[in-house]
């Protein structure tokens, strides 16, 4: 089910540590392109982190961003954000991409470039304006229009003109593509569906924890808890953005009962209130070594112990955390109870109940795990206490990066010592890492 390999870290490796962090607010894609390209939210973040921590833009060896739908006019969009966070001609850039984890792909590449020795000081980040997803040419529209470029004669053309059927214009959504699996041809709503049907995941489970959601975060929102966390967003036209707009704070169960399912009519778990929101977002951590720490008299606030990548059948993919989370909790000898806090990305609802199952159930755990007895119950006031991905929305690239920046923030604010933040990655994988406050 999965490469199940231990690839233990060098004998001596450097410790690692996260400096600081901060995002953007998550803005809902409301039907047209936002007013921030992928380039734009993660320069409004990165600049004014660098001003908090009075860091030289030149101070770092290297840039790091995760990034999936990259709009053409920002090719490396890693590299066009470092030169225009003004990092200078020199500053290496790159930008990753492995779904819905390319944020804690980043932070996962820094952390193994400064724990070998290679680097010092990097800034790895995500960043995603799923609102600019491309509308595409349907294929045959494609060929037509070729058909009739490489007509040579008037006639020629005249004939493939004849060919021109409005239809075939009808333009496809990217984002609706990119959302689906190329492998088993579902999306990834469809693939939530499988995991609730085999671990019995109700819909009104999935409501239930939707409306939880929603509440943590108007909480979070009201108490202030995230205002060292955002920096505010200044659009074009002068508007402000500062804090998540997708949030409903009066959201109930009552009112997503009301909703349809979206992907499996009409007794499915998924609706559009029990999801991830589409969104546009961006967020930075800093990552140094002590080396660094002492260098720009840096104050750590965590320190990252290690990380876990897996993979699974795309056909359930949505289950790929418990396989990190298994990875982690084996590989160094810890428990459920021995983790504080959990930030496990919300795909969808139904998906993160049918995890926390599986991580009860004996039999997953047995055949897939590769454990005698399940490994227990994650206490739920340990799990995404200031809402996730459902509330606030899941901009791709970025949310990977965002888990592990709230989770070290969280640890901070509650007085807790060590984290897990992980998500499961559209077809078939999962990452995590294992994060303790200093």
């Amino acid at each position: 089910m999965a490469n199940d390999a231990d690839h233990a870290p060098p004998a001596t490796p450097r410790p690692v540590y996260i400096v600081d962090g901060a995002r953007t607010p998550f803005l809902k894609a409301r039907g047209r392109p936002g007013p921030f390209t992928p380039v734009d939210l993660a320069v409004q973040c990165g600049r004014p982190l660098m001003l908090r921590q009075q860091l030289s833009p030149k101070a770092f060896d290297q840039v790091i961003l995760g990034c999936v739908n990259v709009i053409s006019e920002e090719m490396n969009p890693a590299r066009v954000a470092a030169l225009r966070l003004g990092m200078g001609e020199t500053m290496p850039a790159f930008t990753v991409q492995i779904n819905c984890g390319s944020g804690m792909q980043s932070i996962d590449t820094a952390y193994r470039y400064i724990q070998g020795g290679n680097a010092n000081l990097i800034l790895a980040g995500g960043t995603e304006a799923l609102s600019h997803s491309p509308l595409l040419l349907q294929q045959r529209a494609v060929n037509w229009l070729a058909d009739l470029q490489q007509s040579k004669s008037f006639l020629a053309k005249l004939k493939t003109l004849g060919r021109f059927s409005p239809g075939m214009f009808k333009p496809v959504i990217g984002l609706e593509r990119g959302l689906t699996d190329p492998i088993v041809e579902m999306n990834m709503g469809q693939t939530a569906e499988v995991i609730a049907q085999l671990f019995g995941v109700t819909r009104h489970q999935a409501d239930e924890y939707a409306v939880s959601s929603h509440h943590r975060l108007a909480r979070a929102q009201s108490e202030g808890w995230l205002k060292e966390e955002i920096f505010p967003l200044i659009a074009p036209n002068g508007r402000i953005f500062n804090d998540d707009d997708g949030v409903r704070p009066d959201n109930s169960v009552e009112h997503l009962a009301k909703l349809k399912p979206v992907f499996e009519r009409p007794y499915g778990r998924v609706t559009a209130g029990n999801s991830s929101q589409i969104t546009d977002g961006a967020s930075w951590v800093i990552l140094a070594s002590e080396e660094a720490l002492k260098e720009h008299n840096l104050t750590p606030k965590g320190v990252i112990v290690d990380s876990y990548w897996a993979a699974l059948d795309p056909e359930i993919m949505g289950l790929g955390p418990a396989l990190s989370i298994a990875g982690l909790l084996k590989r160094h000898d810890l428990s459920i109870d021995d983790i504080d806090l959990w930030e496990l990305n919300e795909a969808f609802a139904a998906q993160v109940l049918s995890c926390l199952a599986a991580l009860e159930d004996e039999t997953f755990c047995r055949e897939a795990l590769g454990v005698d007895k399940p490994f227990g119950r994650i206490d739920r006031e340990k799990l995404n206490v200031d809402g996730g991905g459902v509330s606030l929305g899941h901009p791709v690239g970025t949310s990977g990066n965002r888990i592990t920046l709230h989770l070290l923030n969280a640890l901070e604010r509650k007085g807790l010592k060590r984290g897990i933040a992980t998500q499961c990655i559209g077809g078939g994988q999962a990452g995590a890492l294992l994060i303790e406050r200093v």
